[in-house]
């Protein structure tokens, strides 16, 4: 008999102490009920106090929602997870020391699930070597109050290799479908991800623990297609209905992001044209006929819309590390979501397929880059976002594009009459001589053969002979006091330094698509 209750009900099942894991991803995912119950408990004096959270990826709307409802002193002790960076109140109890934290690699957490379902030690990979996941370096951990070691360094078959261990076995699972039917069975009809949802709920349930599932409707019994059900009925112990679940942050129901209908790409409004759209624009060059792409968060997320406004869109498959295969990734709010996906996959098989070389080209932001390459997007001021999948893609695309504005903080930039127009230059440098956390190591990736390029809304640079070198200036930009006097170190400057493509300072199609079928594909395997 399926066992129906209340969020109030649920947040009550969790008791001091527990290790607790939690699904969704991004913008998407979430059981907001659960969740926003769980802080009310808390707030209102009733515990649980000193809880393991275990989250696979970011979860939350920046400054709200999803874990940032958890994020109090005294309700966590210790954290376990990909990525801080959607749920930024959270941040501050790894920053003060408050609670323990440990960031391991998006992909990794994803198997890790497997690995906790199977009663597996660990996940074996070479994801992370020669970056903080390193325990050469900060084994992931993410503060100072943080020290028992978690990641062991390996050596099997003359490689290198780190050993991410299991966490201790969790107590509840907290994770969200579409439909139970009265049995209990989970499908995720009007889901844009299906995540590890099912993972979780085989761990927790292999260890005696309890699964929460939050739905949007109950149905009759076996009324759900089987090739539909996600999770079995035996595995949910408790079913919290939930009929204003939103899809995600942003939206209550769209049919285009699960897969129930599609939409013209004509009905993609294109971005505006800001210096952010004008790094997206130039990032977008580097596309080729037939790529198979990973997209990240920020300016790397505005490339979708670039590709449809030129009608290259049917020429490349974009994916997005949540699972989701093809069509139009969304971006802030819905991320993880796409709009007409071609597929959605539980998260860990994309993580096979990206840890395995599988990736043509990936776009992914930076927050520092130093003068040997390297670049930091996890650590950095106030900040204490985490890898994500940032540290999974990088250290096996065959191509990566590094996208961010050339400073930070307060910077006023336009684009009038074709060029580029510094009004107020930002507050910090970017570029720098040290990063304060390799999440990207460039040395690492010349022995593997990776094409690497930095691009800003005013100059691009390519690592080339283990050195970060100027290549491309943008049009209206002086070379002393626009580029090289905001930057840390001097770069090298590439002899055939150029001038970027006027087209992408222009308002309105940039016609790219004709130049674009005519370039050969990538090849499969890195020279």
């Amino acid at each position: 008999m399926l066992s129906i209750i209340t969020a109030a009900e649920a947040a009550g099942l969790i008791r001091d102490a527990d290790t607790l894991i939690v699904g969704g991803n991004g913008g998407t995912g979430a059981a907001e009920a659960i969740l926003d119950a769980l802080e009310q408990r808390f707030l209102g004096g009733q515990g649980p106090h000193n809880l393991t959270l275990i989250n696979i990826t970011g979860v939350g709307a920046v400054t709200e929602k999803g874990l940032c409802h958890l994020a109090h002193e005294g309700l966590i002790a210790r954290v376990i997870g990909g990525n801080f960076g959607l749920q930024v109140p959270f941040m501050r109890l790894v920053r003060d020391e408050l609670i323990d934290a440990y960031n391991f690699p998006q992909g990794v957490m994803s198997q890790l699930c497997r690995a906790m379902a199977a009663k597996h030690p660990g996940v074996l990979t070479h994801v992370g070597l020669n970056t903080y996941m390193d325990p050469r370096q900060d084994g992931g951990r993410m503060n100072k109050r943080t020290t028992a070691p978690l990641v062991d360094l390996l050596e099997l078959h003359g490689q290198s290799w780190l050993l991410y261990r299991v966490p201790a076995p969790p107590d509840v699972a907290i994770i969200r479908g579409t439909s139970a039917d009265e049995d209990g069975y989970i499908s995720m009809e009007h889901e844009g991800t299906t995540r590890e949802d099912l993972s979780i709920a085989q761990a927790v349930h292999n260890a005696g623990g309890t699964v929460i599932c939050q739905v949007k409707r109950i149905v009759k019994r076996g009324s759900i297609h089987p090739q539909m059900v996600k999770i079995p009925g035996f595995l949910i112990d408790h079913v919290v209905l939930e009929p204003e679940q939103m899809q995600t942050y942003g939206t209550a129901y769209d049919p285009a992001r699960c897969g129930e209908t599609r939409v013209p790409e004509a009905m993609i409004t294109p971005d505006p044209l800001t210096e952010r759209r004008v790094i997206a624009r130039r990032a977008a060059f580097e596309l080729r006929p037939r790529d198979v792409v990973n997209l990240g968060v920020g300016i790397s997320a505005m490339i979708p819309n670039v590709a449809a406004e030129e009608g290259i869109s049917d020429l490349i498959t974009l994916t997005v590390e949540s699972g989701v295969v093809g069509g139009v990734p969304g971006h802030a709010r819905e991320f993880g979501t796409a709009i007409n996906p071609r597929v959605i996959l539980d998260q860990a098989y994309q993580f096979d397929f990206y840890d395995g070389g599988g990736l043509s080209c990936a776009f992914l932001s930076f927050a520092e880059v130093d003068e040997a390459g390297n670049v930091n997007v996890t650590r950095f001021g106030e900040r204490r976002d985490g890898s994500g999948g940032f540290i999974d893609i990088t250290q096996n695309a065959k191509r990566l594009i590094f996208s961010g504005t050339m400073t930070g903080g307060k910077l006023d930039i336009g684009v009038e009459n074709g060029r580029l127009a510094i009004r107020r230059d930002g507050a910090f440098r970017k570029f720098v001589p040290h990063v304060g956390q390799i999440s990207f190591s460039a040395t690492l990736a010349a022995q593997r053969g990776q094409h690497v390029s930095y691009v800003t809304e005013r100059a691009v640079f390519e690592l080339e002979n283990g050195s970060v070198t100027l290549t491309e200036i943008a049009p209206g930009v002086r070379l002393e006091e626009d580029i090289l006097a905001h930057m840390g170190f001097r770069p090298r400057i590439s002899p055939q330094l150029k001038d970027m493509d006027p087209r992408i300072f222009r308002s309105g199609p940039m016609g790219i698509a004709q130049s674009f079928k005519a370039l050969p594909a990538r090849p499969r395997k890195v020279a």
